[in-house]
């Protein structure tokens, strides 16, 4: 970091010759604020030692539309030159393709975007190598092919591929039922699936739950009927846990989390056993923040900045998502910190795990052994809820939760004390005043 100290070259010749008593011209007011305003000039040039992650919908946007007090906000952001001179990302927990997406904000707000700091729902998966070349099931809408293979995935497939090699599957599909009664069928030889990757809600969610259960019964290999369900069944990732989201109509639709409710449940109902997540990402997870962190400081290093960064913002418009995570990835660190120090111990860790591997999260919470993250770094975890989207001022139940009409998912066990922003703000623009303030940063 920049010292604040300054010498002779940084002052004129008249300050310099004031400083040494030369020029009885200059009084010791004038030396004095001459020495402020390089202390200005030397702290300007200090690099951030922080990082911005911004939710989109209700933040920077409704739908489509930017929000004016999202144009002005970048500015805030720019040096004199217009380049962005902040590490900042942008985190949601919709599906889309990464560059779709970065284009959409770059136009939005005039600034170039890359695809590397765009945060979907699925992002964290770009480091789970471990599944990579394994046979993967992707569930989903829209481009879910093209976003698998952006992450890394190199064998997919889908369920309507899986429905096509064992017709006899989808029988709650009647049409299905009546073109095997009169035309026949053929099985089709097809690969055990290794893992199921949850991206978002199916279109046919009847078909979609009963060819899953199948997968998870038959460990991936549904041409056989088992003797009994296995012990650990399959690998299955979820991406986005929110049971509702408000679109145009006047009531809140059903989301992802919905459709896992449904899954959940009828593997229970027909198993006797809890379905048991390998990990659950998109926020309010900590595997989600731990992936901001590593984007952010990915996203300073080409900044310049050499550093580690200390503190990371999360600026978005939802308690229940974006003020519980930033929280909850808080008590994270504050753990790891706490283990790393020797305050506290690891408890019965298995040695596959390593110190970031927390014994006190479920494991659809922790992040899978071998996945790259950048080092984790940041002590800090500050949150900054503002008022243009789902959150509306003077709703207290808002701010701190409804624990009998929670609406989290069942491995994120409802605390009030989680929904508590850092700093509440009318808009992103006052957000980010904020943050600037907090941070000591008057120009960029």
């Amino acid at each position: 970091m920049s010292s604040n100290k300054i010498s002779n070259k940084d002052l004129s010749g008249a300050e310099q010759r004031s400083r040494t008593g030369s020029d009885p011209l200059l009084s010791n007011k004038y030396l004095k604020e001459s020495q402020n305003l390089n202390l200005n000039k030397v702290a300007r040039k200090q690099k951030p030692r922080f990082g911005i992650s911004f939710d989109v919908d209700g933040v920077l946007a409704r739908g489509t539309l930017p929000i004016p007090a999202g144009q002005r906000m970048i500015k805030l952001l720019q040096d004199d030159k217009g380049d962005v001179k902040v590490p900042i990302t942008f985190v949601t927990n919709s599906l889309n393709r990464d560059a779709d997406k970065a284009n959409q904000i770059s136009n939005w707000f005039g600034v170039p975007i890359s695809s590397q700091q765009m945060i979907h729902a699925p992002g964290p998966l770009e480091l789970f190598k471990e599944f990579h070349k394994k046979h993967c099931l992707v569930v989903g809408q829209g481009k879910i092919m093209e976003i698998a293979g952006d992450l890394g995935f190199t064998n997919i497939c889908t369920l309507d591929q899986v429905k096509d090699a064992y017709p006899l599957l989808d029988m709650v599909d009647h049409s299905n039922r009546r073109r095997i009664a009169s035309e026949g069928y053929t099985e089709k030889p097809m690969d055990r699936v290794e893992a199921i990757i949850l991206m978002g809600e199916p279109r046919r969610w009847e078909s979609y739950l009963q060819v899953l259960v199948d997968l998870l019964v038959t460990d991936g290999k549904p041409d056989k009927a088992p003797d009994a369900a296995p012990e650990q069944h399959l690998p299955i990732i979820a991406c986005n846990m929110d049971l509702l989201f408000m679109d145009r109509a006047c009531m809140p639709r059903y989301g992802h989390g919905a459709f896992l409710l449904c899954l959940e449940a009828l593997y229970k109902k027909v198993t006797g056993r809890e379905l048991k997540y390998t990990a659950l990402v998109g926020k309010p997870s900590e595997i989600t923040f731990r992936y901001a962190e590593h984007c952010l400081s990915r996203e300073a290093k080409k900044l310049g900045i050499e550093e580690p960064l200390q503190r990371m913002y999360l600026i978005g418009d939802t308690p229940e998502v974006d003020i519980v995570g930033t929280n909850l990835y808080q008590r994270y660190i504050t753990r790891l910190h706490k283990r790393i120090d020797g305050e506290i111990c690891n408890g019965n860790k298995d040695s596959k795990h390593d110190e970031s591997y927390d014994p006190e999260l479920p494991e659809s919470r922790n992040v899978p052994a071998g996945s790259l993250f950048n080092s984790q770094a940041v002590t800090q975890s500050l949150s900054v809820l503002v008022c243009t989207g789902v959150y509306k001022p003077g709703v207290e139940k808002d701010m701190e939760g409804d624990e009998k009409n929670y609406h989290g998912h069942r491995d994120f066990p409802y605390n009030a004390k989680l929904y508590k922003p850092t700093k509440t703000c009318q808009d992103v623009e006052e957000a980010i005043q904020y943050i600037l303030e907090k941070e000591g940063i008057t120009n960029l």
